[in-house]
């Protein structure tokens, strides 16, 4: 099989191309900037963004199917900066798979979508998308997932997946900014006790060739739904980040405050990056203080009934390799 991956050379991206590549299929990441190491490993590389529908089509011919990985993440910025290429590059690439006769899309959503503010213990696929988002990252994850969903149909079937808080070797995202958090030897959080989902690198880029295998097989079972993915392993915030930056050689102090405070304090250092128009992030935002204020976990029996997935690397596992990688950069 011919694939093509948005966003090749991403965390989650890279994991995915090399999985296919190690089963035997060809594999195109589509992305802006160069990867010597995964063109090392036999993965052809087409430099281009989601948003440039022209590089899009020219990136497919030829191609079987489309996993759709690539998406600006974060808690912060313009509500433009994140439209543009987590919907407007979904629609593109929705199109060039019709132009360009593939049949099969397994998109890269985010439980976020459904977390509106307050606990999700359990939670499954019926959980409805919230009237109001406080970031602009899952405002747009949620409407490019919905855009992915319509997209079904017999011509071009299409599955989207809701990986939760990924991690492992190679991370670039959560893992460096716990590290840059917690330097000083101590980290506040609003809910340390508050049971959280994670998912570890592998399992994440697994689901996702079960998910493309299922469209290939079954695509009426899996064919316009979404699925969370997971560890299936709940643990309390404190234990998971503690562990997290224990693998990454920290020896943290985690202290409890008020979710109030952490709230407020994201309310008002907003206010502050809009009111002088500050480009960096700011340590804390109401989206992010509501989410470590709450408990998120999911059910994932949907993606085991339907897409045969299990959790092949366990958290214990998982933190081993991490402790072993060699060369990491936080």
């Amino acid at each position: 099989m011919k694939v093509l991956v948005t966003g090749g050379s991403g965390f989650l991206g890279s994991a995915i191309c090399m999985l296919l590549r190690s089963r035997g299929d060809e594999v195109i990441a589509y992305q802006r900037g160069g990867s010597d190491r995964l063109q090392q490993q036999g993965v052809s590389v087409f430099r281009g963004s989601i948003t440039d529908p022209d590089q899009l089509n020219k990136a497919m011919r030829g191609v079987d199917a489309v996993i759709h990985t690539a998406a600006k993440a974060g808690i912060w910025g313009p509500y433009d900066e994140y439209y543009q290429p987590n919907v407007v590059g979904t629609e593109n690439v929705i199109a060039s798979c019709r132009n360009n006769g593939v049949h099969k899309l397994v998109f890269t959503s985010s439980p976020s979508v459904v977390h509106g503010g307050g606990d999700i213990e359990g939670g499954n696929e019926s959980l409805p998308y919230p009237d109001h988002f406080n970031s602009p990252y899952p405002a747009t994850k949620a409407l490019s997932e919905q855009l992915v969903i319509a997209a079904n149909t017999s011509d071009l079937h299409t599955v989207s997946l809701r990986p939760h808080l990924i991690w492992g070797p190679g991370d670039n995202h959560l893992l460096p900014s716990l590290v840059e958090r917690s330097k000083s030897g101590k980290l506040r959080l609003p809910g340390p006790d508050k049971l959280i989902d994670t998912v570890y690198i592998d399992n994440a880029a697994k689901a996702h060739l079960l998910a493309l295998d299922k469209l290939n097989t079954t695509p009426r079972t899996v064919g316009g739904k979404t699925y969370f993915i997971s560890n299936d392993e709940p643990l309390p915030q404190r234990e998971i980040i503690s562990s997290l930056l224990k693998a990454a050689g920290l020896e943290v102090d985690i202290q409890a405050i008020s979710p109030n405070i952490a709230i407020a304090a994201g309310t008002v250092l907003e206010n502050v990056w809009k009111l002088f128009r500050l480009k960096s992030e700011p340590p804390v935002t109401r989206w992010s203080a509501e989410h470590l204020s709450t408990a998120h976990w999911y059910n994932i029996s949907a993606a085991k009934r339907d897409l045969g997935y299990v959790a092949e690397v366990s958290i214990r596992e998982g933190l081993k390799q991490l402790a072993g990688t060699q060369g990491m950069t936080f």
